[in-house]
């Protein structure tokens, strides 16, 4: 079986000036087709047929035969039957053989996979047709205009996916049989379109174009590895969502451990794909599967075997949150949530690196008052400390029926109807809230904040809503940014602090204008809302 493929490339684009030799990704755009040709499973005689010599001497730097266009054949107003028949005619001549098939392949067409033309060969000659043709079906409610009129291509106006199949064709093959080759035909009678998926059906004709193949060649395949459970809370699922929204190029993978209740719920909601595991060494046969060349841990401290084996597999590494033996094995760590406490090349410290969710980059902090209408009381996702009734209690000593006081509880707090019921029985001015969907909508009313010493205090300080926080646990007081030099009052660990301290500072605070001001100052100096841009550049590895 003989088959001929025959890449068209002359030196005149206009839309691009010197298009296909113009280099996509660090590499011609020329290559791409020839590469596909070459790596084919099918053995395939690829020739380049071109008028100039820019494109001559990369067609043969790649690989393929060059055929010396006539000028007559290289002007604007050609189209490819009389092209391709002349390569297929000098080439059998030189060669003393007849070819079976000729394909034709655009230079254009940089993001066709081999596999798929493999694919579409093994179709082409399975199903007898003459010509096959690759296309791709992108159904719209579509109109024409005949004789001065325009008019409907649709019988039904219907959404999109219920629309009947419109075929459209590509650039990246026309598959015929010899016979049907001529000087003004590529078409046999018996013809069929070959279906492209959508990310390898672009052909390159503008500026757009090119960077629509632009972005999908740089596409990288990413596993974000994160946890959600009551103990931890849920964190680390929001900072990865947020990443994985803002990854947008790229495709995204999440993989979450089998006890982290919690954080599949969220992750199921959110609609991104996910694996669930039992064990962290099970990330191997995910990474191999999905080719991953990027992999996020966001599971607090990590061991070194562990990172090692993931580095073994050869894929760039990137952790949150990590002060464990497995961090100075990754190509990055990102703890923003701490101060530098090594001199370690890999390692990104403190707020300028804090990544915040798209409804505080909108939003706009509090406008400061004298007077104190409302507090937020705030402690997570889960609150295992369950501070949020510690506070409640605190309150309900306090005699002051002026000041509104909103709970926000999550989805993991196990003691949200025993709040609600305390609540209704209280005389104070209560609302419990639960499993807030915008909670820029409660920070943006508050005047003080009570809250943990995790990622809430920074949504807290980008709203500069002065706080008084309560550390959940040993590692949370570690989070350098929740002290006064960025506008909290800082109690320490929650389960140590007396009721009646609790009491006195809020009760102080609330009596203490000036204070609050000078908090609220403190934290609007503090830019929070550029750390994502920084984030998004370590992981893609962007300089």
């Amino acid at each position: 079986m003989n088959i001929l493929v025959i890449i068209p490339a002359r030196g005149g684009s206009k839309g691009i000036p010197r298009k296909n030799i113009r280099l996509l990704c660090k590499k011609p755009l020329i290559s791409y087709s020839i590469e596909n040709a070459l790596n084919s499973t099918f053995n395939m005689d690829v020739l380049v047929s071109t008028d100039d010599e820019e494109i001559e001497k990369i067609a043969v730097q790649y690989g393929a035969e060059v055929l010396n266009r006539p000028k007559e054949l290289a002007v604007d107003n050609i189209t490819l039957d009389p092209v391709i028949y002349h390569a297929l005619i000098k080439t059998e001549k030189e060669k003393k053989l007849i070819y079976d098939y000729v394909i034709t392949m655009q230079p254009t067409s940089p993001l066709l996979k081999t596999r798929t033309l493999d694919a579409a060969i093994d179709y082409f000659i399975s199903n007898e047709y003459d010509t096959l043709i690759s296309g791709i079906n992108n159904p719209h409610l579509s109109w024409t205009e005949s004789d001065g009129e325009v008019i409907p291509l649709y019988r039904k106006r219907l959404n999109r996916q219920y629309l009947p199949k419109h075929l459209e064709e590509t650039g990246a093959f026309v598959i015929t049989k010899r016979e049907f080759v001529s000087e003004n035909n590529r078409l046999g009678s018996n013809i069929s379109i070959y279906e492209l998926p959508a990310n390898e059906s672009i052909d390159i004709d503008t500026p757009q174009d090119w960077w629509v193949a632009e972005t999908e060649l740089s596409k990288k395949s990413i596993l974000i590895r994160t946890d959600g459970y009551s103990k931890i809370g849920l964190g680390h699922i929001y900072r990865c969502l947020l990443l994985a929204d803002n990854l947008i190029d790229h495709e995204v993978r999440f993989v979450i451990s089998s006890h982290s209740d919690l954080g599949i719920k969220k992750i199921k909601e959110s609609h991104f794909k996910y694996n669930v595991i039992d064990d962290n060494y099970e990330i191997k046969k995910l990474i191999n599967t999905y080719k991953c060349d990027i992999l996020i841990n966001d599971i607090l401290d990590t061991d070194a075997d562990y990172i090692r084996h993931c580095k073994n597999l050869g894929v760039r590494v990137v952790n949150f949150e990590d002060l464990g033996k497995g961090a100075p094995y990754a190509d990055v760590v990102i703890n923003d949530l701490y101060e530098k406490s090594n001199n370690l090349d890999n390692h990104y410290w403190g707020s300028s690196y804090y990544c915040i969710r798209d409804e505080f980059l909108l939003a706009n902090p509090i406008t400061f008052k004298e007077n104190v209408n409302d507090v937020l009381i705030i402690f997570g996702g889960t609150d295992p400390c369950n501070l949020t009734k510690r506070t409640f209690d605190v309150i309900n000593t306090i005699d002051n029926k002026d000041i509104h006081y909103t709970f926000i509880v999550g989805l993991g707090y196990r003691h949200t109807e025993e709040l609600i019921n305390e609540a209704n029985k209280s005389d104070l001015n209560i609302d419990i809230i639960q499993d807030v969907k915008h909670m820029t909508e409660y920070m943006g009313k508050a005047d003080i904040a009570i809250s943990s010493q995790g990622r809430t205090m920074l949504e807290l300080a980008s709203m500069a809503v002065p706080t008084i926080l309560l550390a959940q646990n040993v590692r949370e007081q570690a989070h350098e940014f929740g002290y006064m030099k960025n506008g909290f009052i800082n109690l320490g660990l929650g389960s140590k602090v007396e009721n009646r301290t609790i009491r006195e500072t809020l009760l102080w605070l609330i009596n203490s204008p000036q204070i609050r001001k000078q908090m609220n100052q403190q934290m609007l100096r503090k830019d929070l809302k550029t750390g994502i841009k920084r984030v998004l550049k370590l992981i893609v590895n962007n300089d």
